[in-house]
């Protein structure tokens, strides 16, 4: 908070570009962390860097306001000040770039941070800190981190009463904790959950697009994300032609290595989440849901080995399923049949998630319709899993509270002060409240 705010952009612009030269090794080591596929990580690492010249260049148009209320004795203005320390929890799954969602905004506010990356992937965010942190003169006690298991390091940070401010990215059922646990001191929280994600296909969609659409809605980076489009909506005048064409695409996903540049699915990157994926499939099948690809982990032979899952594309799917209804966080594929378009709102609302949506359709008027009728954050069309610092970026309903990403971000760092200073001659009735007019 000492900073000014032209000090803190230059300082977030040295981050931004010192992100941007340990970008390659950043990279390798969430590969080697968590499994993440060296392709999507040379992209990610080089992108993230964009958070942080963004935000440098918002930190000195935080701006307060002069309001002339309708008292000529007084002079009435308003302050935006930083909510203070911030402490923020990070998931295994992307926890470079979902820092920089965070840390960004945050110091661009004026705030200082506290950072506890998962017990799982730890190693990235340690070498930012060495790396990037370290030798962008950020003041000592500025950004920090803290390791550790949820229950030990976790909540205690989420419960210390010097923290004002908690983000999680997680689960749904740990968010509600976290909730839970930072109401008790009424912080402010922001909480990025899960996700059942509908990718919605019409029948006059052009087809090959739709396919790959799906395929990177579930399949990439092996399904571990909260945007999963992991209930695909087909529909029924196109599902079997559609879903002959997306099997035959799956099927050609490449397994393998996430260091070499050509494999496509990586492993499940924790062994907990590994067990659950499998015990999902199992539900399915009991269900009566039919497997028509995959459905079992993925041996050496196919390209897999530990902890691997092979792409698995489930049909007969009803949305009433646990199969549909609850997050799987894996390569696992829900494919629903719709008739037309009240059913696939229907269908595409009745969950208690509401991070992201996919509608894939060549109808100007239908993209605009779905786009204000589908209760999510985000509705892409035509496309999927698109991201930007300039986009805001949120769930509703079980999917969380406020907003990443954008101008709107920095909201989520400051609070509002008003300021009321009496220039004239003081008297007056003391047992009235003094208003505007």
């Amino acid at each position: 908070p000492n900073l000014t705010a032209t000090a803190r952009g230059k300082a977030l612009r040295r981050i931004a570009q010192l992100t941007e030269k340990h970008a390659q090794y950043l990279g390798e080591v969430e590969v080697r962390d968590n499994g993440k596929l060296i392709s999507e990580m040379a992209a990610q690492t080089r992108y993230m860097a964009e958070w942080y010249y963004y935000y440098g260049g918002l930190a000195d148009k935080i701006h307060g306001a002069v309001v002339p209320v309708d008292r000529a004795d007084h002079f009435t203005y308003i302050l935006r000040e930083p909510v203070g320390v911030c402490g923020f929890i990070m998931p295994w799954n992307s926890p470079l770039m979902l820092t920089a969602w965070k840390l960004a905004p945050a110091l661009a506010a004026g705030c200082t941070v506290v950072l506890k990356p998962s017990e799982y992937t730890s190693a990235s965010l340690l070498e930012f800190m060495r790396l990037v942190i370290a030798e962008a003169d950020i003041p000592p006690g500025v950004v920090n981190v803290v390791t550790g298991y949820g229950a030990v390091t976790g909540e205690p940070l989420v419960t210390h009463p010097k923290v004002a401010k908690i983000a999680f990215t997680g689960g749904t059922a740990t968010g509600a904790r976290v909730n839970e646990l930072a109401a008790r001191s009424f912080k402010k929280v922001s909480l990025e959950l899960g996700g059942k994600s509908p990718n919605i296909v019409f029948d006059d969609c052009i087809m090959d697009d739709a396919v790959s659409g799906a395929i990177s809605g579930i399949f990439a980076a092996t399904g571990q994300t909260c945007i999963a489009g992991s209930r695909l909506l087909v529909q029924e005048t196109i599902h079997d032609k559609f879903v002959e064409k997306l099997i035959a695409m799956a099927r050609q996903a490449r397994l393998g290595d996430p260091s070499k540049p050509e494999t496509q699915v990586g492993p499940v990157t924790t062994p907990p989440q590994y067990q659950k994926i499998l015990g999902y499939i199992d539900i399915a099948k009991n269900e009566g849901a039919k497997c028509v690809l995959g459905g079992a982990p993925a041996t050496k032979e196919e390209g897999g080995g530990k902890y691997f899952v092979k792409p698995t594309i489930f049909t007969n799917v009803d949305n009433k399923m646990r199969i549909a209804q609850e997050e799987v966080f894996g390569p696992v594929l829900s494919v629903i049949k719709f008739k037309d378009e009240e059913d696939a709102v229907r269908i595409a609302n009745d969950i208690a998630y509401g991070l992201g949506a996919g509608v894939w359709t060549q109808s100007v008027k239908r993209a605009h319709s779905m786009a204000r009728r589908i209760k999510a954050g985000t509705v892409w069309v035509n496309t999927y899993r698109a991201v930007s610092f300039l986009m805001p970026f949120g769930g509703y309903k079980a999917s969380g509270l406020g907003r990443e990403n954008g101008a709107e971000a920095i909201e989520g760092y400051l609070q509002s002060k008003s300021v009321w200073i009496n220039n004239g001659p003081g008297g007056g009735n003391p047992f009235i409240m003094k208003t505007s007019s």
